[in-house]
């Protein structure tokens, strides 16, 4: 019922929005009067940003074509390596690049967004190495003949794609998929598996939610599993792919987070507003750049995110070393020689400070010569992977981990 009356204000929002387009397109005609003087322009930068607020949005494109590496420009071909049922390994290929570079696999979130989330990681990444990316699938447009997908297929996804990129690949988690993907190197750790990465970067993820809770953490831990089960899991509507599939809607993820800020989105569009009439067409793309990406959402797995609140958020299993996969426990010690790279922002309101820095503690196995911890100061969440700070400030700490990494011999 939920997901229908979704669809049926979303219907409504789309109509109003293309109304309220054509009205800027009217009142910013050269030919009307009223785009010169008066209530005109204002009125049309009142409904260009309520336009922009009510317009549907799909899964956006990473879009890149071009980069430079070492002064000179190389084409970008964006290529799927290899497709399973809720996701593909994407790789952004360089034409004419006869040097060899860093593997580096970005695991994107599945968390709500679409994995152009992290273009702005991509874009900063790209020059220097060649760069794989998970690209999940939106859950509502997978057929329910395709399976179930949780927290076990996410290992077997991520393990499934090291060895198809092959030995000596360096692997990045932003956020949520920290967790697993410390779980996977630890998973193939424990075998000595040809293709585990060299060094694992987790940046402001959950393994320890624990350390300073965040109001995200306590929203987890306060309530029981089974009213995550009757309150925001729902039914895929006919009209899909994935009807009849149990997800958690995508359009709920985004409410939590926008209710968690309201005061910063709403000040953001009252600048978007003022930059709309004061004729600032740089700072109102800017501000229509990043929402465009934000508002796009995609719909989890019911199992997926309900395993990922009972492990990760209320029974802290990957550090009290008690995670599962297919019947065989996860020993965070066996990782032995995978160096770890944990990267925080001292304003992150979703991780906490100290939730993603456990897991150099927990990493029992691992010389300390091999852990690394940043703190970056006066960055928020999304400022970790997205911005000038990320790019001038993180990223280069980055790089250098996985250059002193890359060919030094394994264990």
């Amino acid at each position: 019922m939920l997901y229908n009356a979704y669809e049926i204000q979303r219907s409504l929002l789309a109509s109003a929005s293309a109304v309220a387009t054509a009205g800027v397109e009217m009142l910013s005609n050269p030919a009307n009067p009223f785009a010169y003087f008066g209530g005109g322009p204002m009125l049309a930068s009142a409904l260009n940003v309520f336009a922009h607020a009510a317009a549907p949005r799909g899964k956006p494109a990473f879009g890149f074509t071009h980069t430079v590496v070492d002064g000179q420009e190389r084409i970008v071909d964006e290529r799927i390596e290899a497709r399973k049922p809720f996701g593909q390994l994407k790789h952004f290929v360089k034409k004419g690049l006869r040097k060899k570079q860093p593997k580096l696999l970005i695991v994107a979130p599945m968390s709500g967004h679409f994995a152009t989330l992290l273009r702005g990681t991509v874009e900063r990444m790209l020059p220097g190495h060649d760069v794989y990316i998970t690209d999940w699938r939106d859950a509502r447009q997978v057929p329910l003949s395709d399976g179930a997908f949780d927290l076990d297929d996410y290992l077997d996804y991520l393990v499934g794609w090291l060895e198809h990129i092959g030995p000596g690949a360096h692997m990045l988690a932003v956020c949520q998929p920290s967790v697993p993907s410390y779980a996977a190197a630890a998973l193939m750790s424990a075998m000595n598996h040809p293709c585990r990465p060299r060094t694992l970067t987790m940046m402001g993820g959950p393994i320890d939610t624990r350390e300073a809770p965040t109001a995200v953490n306590t929203m987890a831990t306060e309530r029981p599993l089974s009213w995550f089960q009757q309150n925001v899991i729902v039914t895929v509507p006919f009209g899909h792919p994935g009807a009849g599939r149990r997800v958690y809607p995508g359009f709920l993820q985004l409410a939590g987070f926008m209710t968690m800020n309201l005061g910063s989105h709403l000040m953001s569009h009252w600048q978007m507003f003022r930059h709309l009439v004061e004729g600032d067409e740089d700072s109102v793309d800017a501000t229509k750049a990043f929402y465009d990406e934000y508002r796009s959402v995609c719909d989890m797995t019911a199992e997926f995110y309900l395993q990922t609140i009972a492990e990760v958020f209320q029974k802290h299993s990957l550090p009290k070393g008690e995670l599962m996969h297919r019947g065989k426990r996860i020993d965070p010690a066996a990782i032995h020689d995978i160096a770890l790279l944990a990267i925080e922002g001292e304003r992150d309101d979703i991780s906490g400070l100290g939730q993603t820095k456990a897991a150099l503690t927990i990493s029992t196995g691992l010389d300390d010569s091999m852990k690394q911890y940043h703190m970056a100061e006066g960055v928020g969440h999304y400022g970790i992977f997205n911005g000038s700070k990320w790019r001038n400030r993180i990223a280069p700490i980055l790089e250098k981990w996985i250059a002193t990494h890359e060919s030094l011999p394994r264990g």
